[in-house]
């Protein structure tokens, strides 16, 4: 098991951007403007091997999507293999779906990750709509109680749906509950670059646009100048 005593800690105070990616190779590109690789393990080829392998600069945030939450990863097995990224070094964050968190299949994973100083990211989806405010506003609360930071994705429809992701964020940063969020598709866009100015903590981008891992994204170089340009 990983030792907290003497492992880095990722620094989730400010906004972190993550390279999403399924094959760690695309570390060195990602450098210049990333502060995380967020490692997909559910869509990586021999993932184990690729973290046995790996000594790039960038902390990993684990990620091993279910098949129910949008991912490929079948349950069996699943967060097995996300308490084994935990002993890598390299692993600073896991993302643990807030389903698992809350029916108590994810307990050993989390306690594991704590007291190996990994940082829980309790994630949720909502693939095809925005759910109100209050909703999005209660997902959020218990996401970032289950989790060390609480993260929600949602489908856009328009700039309504957006507008309401903003309220929902702002409120619960302001309420000092650590969440990351973002909305999906073509009409939640510009949220991505929006969303870290209402408190929103992590950021995704693949390296090239080629390698999306959800709608709506940019690549990274491009999410990272929108983002500086507006701060």
């Amino acid at each position: 098991m990983g030792d907290s005593t003497d492992r880095p800690v990722m620094d989730f105070s400010g906004f972190v951007l993550a390279a999403a990616t399924a094959d760690l190779a695309d570390e060195p590109q990602a450098r210049d403007h990333a502060d995380a690789i967020e490692f997909r393990l559910d869509l990586a080829d021999d993932p184990e091997a690729q973290l046995d392998g790996y000594d790039g600069e960038l902390p990993l945030i684990a990620t091993n999507r279910a098949e129910w939450e949008g991912g490929e990863a079948a349950d069996a097995g699943r967060l097995d293999l996300l308490a084994t990224a935990i002993d890598h070094p390299g692993v600073e964050a896991i993302d643990v779906e807030l389903q698992s968190i809350e029916d108590g299949e994810a307990d050993n994973l989390v306690d594991r990750a704590r007291e190996a100083g990994v940082t829980v990211i309790a994630s949720s989806h909502e693939f095809e709509r925005t759910p109100p405010v209050p909703n999005l506003n209660d997902r959020l609360r218990r996401s970032a109680a289950a989790g060390d930071i609480g993260k929600l994705a949602v489908m856009a429809e328009g700039p309504g749906d957006v507008l309401a992701l903003l309220e929902a964020t702002w409120e619960q940063s302001t309420a000092g509950n650590p969440v990351a969020t973002m909305a999906m598709g073509e009409a939640g866009r510009h949220s991505r670059v929006i969303c870290p100015l209402y408190g929103s903590r992590v950021g995704y981008a693949p390296v090239s646009t080629d390698d999306s891992t959800a709608p709506g994204q940019f690549d990274l170089a491009t999410l990272r100048s929108l983002i500086e340009t507006l701060r």
